[in-house]
């Protein structure tokens, strides 16, 4: 759910530093130890396989562009030693050459220790993963495997917490406890996606002899010191630096594509720290560190996920035995503080709440609202023009909080403004179904080939397998128009493309055709990828035509196509001509 502001393109300006320099990224934070080339999604600080070349730029040139990106890293510094008294100084006699001279000497002077809380740094762990990311360009295979390091802690239960950019596409996770020579294998529980967590466990009970868990801390306030503890690039025993929380406010999750509730602080946080805690003055957790920002005219700028997250993640977990999301309200809303759209829209001089703009078709929610309805209130909490709640004493947030605090299936209780008629609906609350995705839950992804063309569905890991980091600006236009503001019709509505043609006699004259949508086959609409592969296999007539994007058409021998297939799998050893999920 966005406000309307958000769907528009930010203007870019040209740096005239170098290349290199020239902006600020969100990144993740987790320390590559391979020296192999790593993928660049999901703008980790851990992958850098180089991005792909930029073939597939459809009538735009390449431009560079500021955008803040943060990476979860990890750093920490000791903030402060304990006073301590430089020896004992006690009352006594000095004897001089036999002769009993008694002299009284003063009492040295008490000095008041001061008692700090030592945070539990033995359940801070080290992850070790090997990730095996899928080759989203050639869906029939995966990307050469490599190494990444990050940071960790032990809760109860006998788990373990991490960044899920941590151990995304793991194919193995090993944990070394502070001070120990020994790795153990763990299993990954639960990854949540939106909330950048993961929850792994180890099955050896040595793993969790003489370590104590961490406990949870309260959410702290502005100012309130934070030191943050992990395995950071640049050495490789624990590190810790400290600082304080600047800020507190709904944040852009980068690795998830969410805004949830996030704390940005001063404390250092380098590639490494992702997944390790940052804990409070008296020894308590109050967040796991996972981005930073790197700009040019930033320092020392992190973010860490608030307990409130955390907490909503791990009960999620134990309700339903997975990760079953944050529910979203399926709506894009307008502010409403013009004086004259107020009026317009019917709405008293103490009347607040912001406009529904549109409301996605998949949304439970779109049963009983409209757009132009007014959102006044949600569970009770009454929404301002700006779109934002009371928070706590001084503070405000977005409304999109109330929210994120509810769990997938819940219901909210939804006050709105309609036609100058106040009304009050009980709506059912559930994940977000976007024509375009931001993940695809570590899934391998969908291809299906016939006659040399590579059909696949389009979600924001191909774009950035497709066109790096900044496919925001390079990807074509229509593309990128449907990733911002297309909504699906239906819960398995995909976008479907044509991602390349692999060349072969059958194919003469179409090689060129590279990302381009695929509209309908033989005049029947695709509504998904499942579904063209039906209609092709299924296909008797003696053409087959696949009507694209931007008017083009592709017409082919069915007999012939289908025959021709075969050969070229075998001249670019690609083991199916579809992937397993299109199979059943």
């Amino acid at each position: 759910m966005k406000p309307s502001q958000k769907r528009g393109r930010k203007h870019k300006r040209q740096d005239a530093s170098s290349a290199e320099n020239g902006g600020s990224e969100v990144k993740d934070a987790s320390v590559n130890e391979s020296p192999l080339p790593l993928s660049p999604e999901p703008a980790s600080a851990s992958e850098t396989n180089p991005s792909p070349s930029s073939r597939r730029n459809r009538g735009k040139g390449k431009k560079r562009r500021l955008n803040n990106q943060s990476e979860p890293t990890g750093g920490i510094s000791q903030r402060s030693s304990l006073p301590h008294q430089n020896g004992d100084c006690n009352n006594g006699l000095i004897v001089s050459g036999g002769a009993a001279a008694s002299e009284s000497i003063p009492a040295a002077p008490s000095w008041e220790t001061v008692v700090k809380v030592v945070p539990s740094m033995d359940a801070v762990v080290k992850v070790f993963c090997v990730h095996t990311e899928p080759n989203f360009s050639l869906p029939w295979q995966r990307k050469r495997q490599y190494s990444s390091g990050s940071s960790g802690f032990i809760i109860g239960g006998r788990r373990v917490l991490t960044n899920a950019h941590s151990v995304e596409h793991h194919t193995q996770v090993k944990l070394k406890k502070r001070g120990s020579d020994t790795k153990y294998l763990a299993t990954v529980l639960a990854i949540g996606t939106e909330c950048d967590i993961a929850l792994l466990t180890v099955n050896d009970d040595e793993f969790w002899e003489g370590v104590s868990p961490v406990e949870f801390g309260d959410l702290p306030a502005l100012q309130d010191a934070v030191t943050v503890v992990g395995y950071p690039i640049g050495g490789d025993t624990i590190s810790v630096t400290s600082g304080v929380v600047s800020r507190m406010e709904i944040l852009s999750y980068v690795h998830g594509s969410t805004e949830l509730l996030g704390l940005q602080i001063d404390a250092a946080i380098n590639s490494g720290n992702s997944g390790g805690p940052a804990f409070n003055d008296k020894g308590r957790c109050v967040g796991i560190a996972f981005q930073s920002l790197k700009h040019e005219d930033a320092e020392n700028i992190g973010y860490v996920i608030p307990t409130p997250v955390i907490g909503h993640f791990i009960q999620d977990y134990e309700k339903h035995n997975k990760y079953t999301g944050f529910p979203v309200i399926g709506i894009e809303w307008q502010k409403m503080e013009n004086p004259d759209l107020r009026k317009k829209m019917g709405m008293e001089s103490h009347q607040k709440g912001v406009r529904i703009r549109r409301i996605e078709p998949t949304a439970p929610e779109s049963q009983v609202l409209k757009p132009s309805d007014i959102i006044l209130s949600f569970d009770g909490v009454n929404i301002a023009n700006d779109g934002t709640v009371p928070f706590r004493h001084g503070e405000r947030i977005g409304f999109s909080y109330l929210i994120s605090q509810k769990y997938t299936g819940d219901s909210a209780l939804v006050k709105i403004l309609r036609n100058k008629e106040i009304l009050e609906f009980n709506i059912k609350l559930a994940i977000h179904k976007k024509l375009i995705p931001g993940h695809i839950g570590g899934k391998p992804p969908s291809y299906f080939i016939v006659a040399g063309f590579v059909f696949t569905t389009v979600s924001v890991p191909y774009l950035r397998s497709e066109y790096g980091k900044e496919y925001e600006f390079d990807a074509p236009v229509k593309l990128l128009d449907k990733h911002l503001h297309a909504m699906a019709q239906s819960v398995d509505e995909q976008l479907v493309v044509v991602s390349q043609v692999l060349v072969s006699d059958i194919n003469i004259g179409y090689e060129e055709i590279v990302n381009t949508q695929v509209v309908a086959f033989n005049g029947k609409p695709v509504k998904n990828l499942k579904c063209l592969a039906e209609m092709v296999e299924n296909c008797d007539d003696e053409y087959m035509e696949f009507s694209l994007d931007y008017d083009q058409i592709v017409v082919l021998q069915t007999k012939t196509a289908k025959e021709a297939t075969l050969d070229i799998l075998t001249t670019h050893c690609i083991p199916s001509a579809m992937s397993d999920d299109l199979k059943n």
